[in-house]
């Protein structure tokens, strides 16, 4: 049973191969050093325009892609989750 909606990343720090991992419910997805910097660049950005470059980014297949649609979705208030998702790359 799922209690948490919308995305959620965890930062794992030094010493493990992927230092940030994105949780789509149970899912989790692992992102590249260089995907974080290339998020990193993007966070002026709008919630809006945002959005479509972090899916592009993260979701390596057109099925993770739509998961991560989806999932947004689901949680509603796409402005509140991407405003979450670039402070934590604007902190990385």
């Amino acid at each position: 049973m799922r209690t948490q909606k919308g995305l959620k990343l965890e930062q794992r720090g030094e010493g493990n191969y992927y230092k940030v991992i994105l949780h789509i419910g149970s899912t989790l997805i692992p992102i590249s050093d260089d995907i974080v910097e290339e998020l990193q660049t993007h966070t002026a950005l709008t919630p809006d325009q945002f959005f479509p470059i972090f899916v592009n980014k993260v979701g390596y297949s057109s099925y993770l892609q739509e998961q991560l649609r989806q999932e947004v979705r689901e949680a509603g208030d796409l402005s509140a989750q991407m405003a979450t998702i670039q402070q934590f790359f604007r902190q990385e």
